[in-house]
């Protein structure tokens, strides 16, 4: 791939078809939410038979070591959550990805929903490894106390492994990687004239191709949208395949994408 992006109007099933075995360092993607928006009615037919036959590819196309983070949430119908999203988890892990993280997204402001329970205020980001994932640049954040000296008896602490490791007197770092749960601003204030229902914000989408992609990596949103992902990869030096059903929506995305690329270079 010798273009900086690629965007490509129609089915993503069918057009991932067409992208080599291993080629896609990181998908960073939101489906369809059951029947929660119509993108102009296009995910009338989503069920469980496309999206299985889509993260069969996804799986396919990912390199061994790359990772697949998947923005989602589910409808209610008749007073239940359908569950569709761990139905999704559940099946990247039959297909052969692990479950590396279940992140949380939280928008700064939430939309109250029917007042006979707590108001949904989360989505989720699954992250779904190919292997270990061959790239991890955390994003840290401040520690509360960084810098002081720990004095007195000794203490413990466990590592990833799982051993326990004697601590004594050691000064606090001053940073550390921050949790898994992500709190962005929404709203118009993010997406100004923007016309897409579910846009998820740019901080989002800049924030997951940090972490687990370098510059110059090929990523992957088989859910263009309005090209959010693609804007994130041009501000960060990352290459860039998007796909995109809906003319509308497409056309949207490829001037944004465009735009930034030429700002970029």
């Amino acid at each position: 791939m010798k273009a900086k992006y690629r965007l490509i109007q129609g089915d993503c099933l069918e057009v991932m078809k067409k992208i080599p075995d291993g080629f896609i360092d990181l998908t960073v993607t939101s489906p369809p939410y059951d029947n929660l928006r119509s993108y102009n009615g296009n995910n009338k037919q989503w069920n469980g038979s496309v999206w299985g036959g889509i993260i069969r590819e996804l799986y396919r196309v990912t390199a061994i070591g790359g990772v697949v983070v998947w923005v989602v949430n589910d409808a209610t119908i008749k007073g239940s959550e359908t569950g569709t999203s761990f139905r999704q988890a559940l099946y990247f892990k039959e297909c052969g990805f692990n479950i590396h993280d279940t992140m949380i997204y939280k928008p700064k402001v939430y939309q109250p929903l029917t007042h006979n329970r707590y108001e949904q205020e989360f989505q989720y980001m699954f992250c779904f490894s190919k292997g270990k994932p061959k790239t991890f640049n955390p994003i840290k954040i401040p520690c509360k106390y960084g810098g002081q000296e720990h004095w007195g008896k000794s203490s413990t602490y466990k590592d990833s492994s799982g051993k326990l490791t004697a601590s004594k007197n050691n000064k606090i770092k001053s940073h550390k990687i921050k949790g898994n749960i992500f709190e962005y601003d929404v709203g118009s204030t993010q997406t100004g004239k923007i016309k897409h229902p579910a846009m998820f914000p740019h901080d989002l989408a800049r924030d997951q191709i940090i972490s687990w992609s370098n510059e110059n990596d090929i990523i992957l949103d088989c859910f263009l949208g309005s090209g959010t992902t693609g804007v994130a990869c041009m501000n960060t030096n990352r290459r860039f395949v998007g796909i995109e059903l809906d003319e509308t929506y497409f056309k949207i995305a490829k001037e944004r994408i465009s735009c930034e690329s030429k700002d970029e270079g």
